[in-house]
């Protein structure tokens, strides 16, 4: 082979690109990645390994998911007016929903700090990317996310309700005056729906350019890779000639339609991780060398001092967080911890304030 032949085949862009980062996890209590802490009741568990012994995985699943989509519609008050789409967790959605509207110089418009996929997989795409800066306190700039959307006419926005990483969720007036000012389609990823219980969904109808995103991996099915996408069906029905055929495998779907029966279930168990943040989130704000910023989601964005060296120290007192320090300038030494059980969260503080450098 050439040597010079990865040059010349892959795109300059995507040699450019780094892998997304996921750290090694073992024997740590992981409080990384905005999981699920709590397991499901053992009854339930016994009749899930019920179904999924008599799952045919012998046989291509269901490509529509169709009794899945019903399951959803019960679970998350979706009107039968209201198309569904599937995606292997929300990332394949954004990749789909991202090279539909990829023409040529066509623009993905964000705001930063914000999830890191949507720039990724604008480069993916193709696409030109705008980052709006968030204003103080991480708050929406309103003023300068519509002058951006006028200079650029971006074929695409999203927005996160509540945010990642910052874990707050915008003015919702100034959220629909952007959702107004945009050209093109407006993406409203609402991944953190269950903690935070505010919805851009009853706006669907009425607004012909909007779509909703949701995932179902906060509830505590991160390791089935299933999200949603809602919206009018004429915007759907073009996005699923782009989604690849089987892309929601035979256990997922049996799962996931198992547990939106026991929604109960998944409730108390969002209510308690609610719970669980506000004692955290008062913790954290005693400490003097820690400002812990308010959170409508399953994790905490926090900032110290030397937060490469707190990070470091946390791993070796077995606690696993995110580092967010050099993802962002707003980001300067932050670190963002998942909710977890009153357990893992007491071991999380003691490890926190043993690690914290004066």
């Amino acid at each position: 082979m050439n040597a010079n032949s990865l040059e010349q085949v892959l795109r300059e862009d995507i040699r450019a690109l780094s892998p997304y980062p996921v750290s090694e996890r073992t024997g740590l209590v992981l409080l990384d990645a905005m999981e699920n802490p709590h397991p499901l009741p053992e009854t339930l568990q016994a009749e899930i390994a019920q179904l999924v012994s008599h799952a045919a995985i012998n046989r291509y699943p269901d490509s529509q998911s169709v009794r899945l989509k019903e399951r959803l519609r019960d679970a998350m008050d979706i009107s039968s007016e209201l198309g569904i789409m599937l995606g292997n967790g929300s990332d394949e959605l954004i990749q789909i929903i991202a090279l539909a509207v990829a023409k040529p110089g066509a623009s993905l418009l964000t705001v930063e700090p914000a999830f890191v996929m949507y720039r990724m997989i604008a480069s993916y795409a193709g696409l030109r990317y705008t980052g709006v800066q968030l204003g103080a306190n991480f708050a929406l700039d309103v003023e300068a996310v519509i002058a951006a959307i006028e200079q650029n006419q971006p074929a695409l926005v999203f927005v996160a309700y509540p945010n990642n990483p910052t874990g707050n969720l915008f003015d919702r007036d100034g959220m629909t005056r952007i959702i107004q000012a945009a050209p093109g389609l407006v993406v409203i990823d609402e991944a953190y729906h269950i903690f935070a219980q505010q919805t851009f969904v009853p706006l669907l109808a009425e607004i012909p350019n909007l779509l909703v995103l949701r995932t179902l991996s906060k509830l505590g099915m991160a390791g089935l890779r299933l999200g949603f996408l809602v919206g009018r069906g004429d915007w759907l029905a073009q996005l699923e000639k782009l989604r690849l055929p089987y892309n929601v495998n035979v256990l997922t779907q049996i799962v996931a339609e198992k547990l939106l029966q026991h929604m109960d279930v998944l409730r108390v168990q969002a209510r308690e991780i609610n719970s669980q943040r506000d004692q955290l989130y008062a913790e954290l704000s005693e400490l003097p060398s820690v400002r812990a910023y308010p959170s409508d989601a399953n994790f905490i964005l926090f900032r110290v001092t030397q937060a490469d060296e707190v990070f470091e120290g946390l791993i070796k007192r077995g606690v696993l967080i995110k580092n967010l320090n050099r993802s962002h300038p707003l980001l300067k030494n932050c670190l963002r911890v998942t909710v977890g059980t009153a357990q893992q969260n007491q071991m999380f503080m003691q490890a926190l304030k043993q690690s914290l450098i004066p």
